[in-house]
């Protein structure tokens, strides 16, 4: 199901002088996903950029080096 699909399946209830939009959990995990699939999208466009703009070169783009840093996530 397209998250066009999921936003047109909503359907809304009135309760308590409030509207609510009511979505089934599987069609929320799938919007989560489709924000999370965005934001990492957007992350990995930036970083492409700042990567051009030092051409090329990791480490004045900002980069860490994966040997330095493995130790901490482990």
């Amino acid at each position: 199901m397209s998250i066009l699909e999921i936003l047109q399946s909503v359907q809304f209830i009135n309760a308590k002088g409030k509207r609510f939009a009511v979505v089934d959990a599987e069609a929320w995990e799938a919007i989560i996903e489709w924000l999370e699939n965005l934001e990492d999208l957007q992350i990995l466009r930036q970083s492409a950029a700042e990567l051009e703009a030092s051409d090329g070169d990791r480490e004045k783009a900002g980069w860490l080096n994966w040997d330095t840093v493995v130790g901490e996530i482990e």
